[in-house]
């Protein structure tokens, strides 16, 4: 998976990268995303109106023009997560994350046995359909594992943070629901929860609605920075254009 590769290997050096939530369906949005010079993109199936059908050919379609495709799910899906995984998905980013426990099974959903129990076949594009003997196959994976985003978005975990975050490749935060967690309005206990987030000694991230944000995010050490949506700049574009006409 030379997307993944190249991600991975971008956040490893200690770059930054730059992407954005895939909430319409087809394969334009992904192109769009990939002429822009997105770093990556995330499907989202959380907050869309996105089938399952319509994600695999969002992250189909990200592979074949080699630009990694993350989905964000809900929860922790072992069906799911290999069916997007085995379509082409670079990785997976769980929202809402409070427990070890989770973090373990979503680690045991993308990783084949003995690092976890993901099911095993050849008949899909990563395995080059049966193309790739099975040792080779698995030795690659193994090499080079889907990337794991973990978002925290609550006030509070049922674990310890570095308890909760451990095996994951980013820690990302869920600015929105986070300030809804504490209270909004509740400057203080937000900050001071983004600060124990960031101070966990993992890679983290966050979701900046404007390119202002994204700037104040990165100085502040985030490296995996989704900026908005497709839907969110098409609705900022349209008011904006019938704005000015009125």
């Amino acid at each position: 998976m030379p997307a993944r590769s190249g991600l991975r290997a971008a956040l490893a050096a200690g770059e930054r990268v730059r992407g954005t939530f895939l909430k319409l369906a087809g394969e334009e949005p992904v192109d769009l995303a990939k002429a822009a010079g997105a770093d990556f993109v995330v499907v989202d199936l959380e907050h869309s109106q996105l089938s399952e059908e319509q994600a695999r050919r969002a992250v189909s379609r990200a592979a074949a023009l080699g630009l990694p495709a993350l989905v964000r799910i809900p929860a922790v899906d072992s069906g799911l997560i290999n069916r997007l995984l085995e379509a082409g998905a670079a990785g997976v980013q769980l929202s809402t994350l409070r427990s070890a426990a989770e973090t373990a099974a979503l680690i045991a959903a993308t990783r084949y046995a003995p690092d976890g129990a993901r099911s095993i076949s050849l008949a899909h594009p990563g395995a080059n359909y049966s193309g790739v003997p099975l040792a080779d196959y698995l030795a690659a994976e193994r090499n080079d594992p889907p990337l794991l985003v973990g978002q925290i978005e609550t006030a509070t975990t049922d674990d310890p943070l570095p308890d909760v975050v451990r095996g994951l490749d980013v820690v990302f935060l869920g600015v929105t629901d986070l300030a809804v967690s504490v209270g909004l309005g509740n400057t203080e206990a937000f900050d001071e929860r983004v600060r124990e987030v960031r101070a966990v000694g993992t890679i983290t991230g966050s979701w900046c609605a404007t390119p202002d944000a994204a700037t104040a995010a990165e100085a502040a050490g985030d490296r995996y920075v989704v900026i908005g949506s497709d839907l969110q700049f098409l609705a900022a574009a349209l008011r904006k254009t019938l704005g000015e006409t009125r």
